[in-house]
């Protein structure tokens, strides 16, 4: 397995392709990994294969320089190609059974929960970490769900066979409630996205994710 699960750890920064972001996804990736993100999704739904397997293999070598975990949502085929440590996969995408074992074996796999009853089924399905949201309202997509609210990602926290990641409308104002829920990170969007100095955002949020969690415990 090319990842690892230590990664899985403060701020989480999705490098998202959405138009309404100030900055790029090949920006985003640069900055927050200086910003020292040890994990990063790439989010990739308005770009062609060819210009999004190009970018997943900037992010992927950049990632490995960094010590980073990059990983790839929805495509396991465009993570592998891309040389990606792991993938994320959601409640409609290509289940996780069905990630071929040899490449299994090279990815991280996650999996997007929206309810306590889909991280009850997680406990039993071949995954590494799971994600539970949206927490808190947000504009980065589309959900059918209503916000879920902290209290109810602290209960998908204890009831997880695997680590957690938060997401979901997660920001400053916010980030001490989550971090004091137990989830083991807590992804970003536009908090880094459209922050005037994403390096520097990311750095700060991340600090403060963990002096929240530290406090916690």
């Amino acid at each position: 397995m090319t990842g690892t699960l230590a990664a899985l750890s403060g701020i989480y920064p999705l490098a998202d392709d959405d138009p309404r972001w100030r900055t790029r996804p090949r920006e985003i990736v640069c900055a927050a990994l200086e910003g020292g993100a040890t994990v990063i999704q790439l989010r990739l739904k308005h770009t062609d294969d060819a210009e999004a397997l190009e970018l997943a293999r900037f992010a992927s070598q950049r990632a490995r320089e960094a010590g980073a975990l990059l990983v790839v949502n929805d495509r396991y085929d465009l993570a592998d190609l891309a040389g990606a440590g792991g993938v994320h996969l959601g409640q409609d995408d290509l289940a996780p059974e069905r990630v071929p074992p040899q490449v299994r074996e090279r990815l991280v796999v996650g999996l997007s929960t929206h309810t306590l009853e889909q991280v009850r089924e997680s406990r039993g399905r071949p995954v590494d970490y799971v994600a539970f949201g949206p927490v808190f309202g947000t504009r980065s997509k589309e959900s059918e769900f209503d916000p879920r609210g902290a209290d109810l990602l602290r209960q998908a926290v204890e009831l997880a066979a695997h680590p957690l990641v938060a997401i979901g409308g997660i920001g400053a104002s916010n980030l001490a409630d989550v971090a004091k829920t137990g989830a083991v990170a807590a992804a970003v969007i536009s908090a880094i996205a459209n922050a005037d100095d994403p390096a520097e955002e990311t750095r700060r949020l991340d600090a403060s994710f963990h002096a929240a969690a530290g406090s916690a415990g």
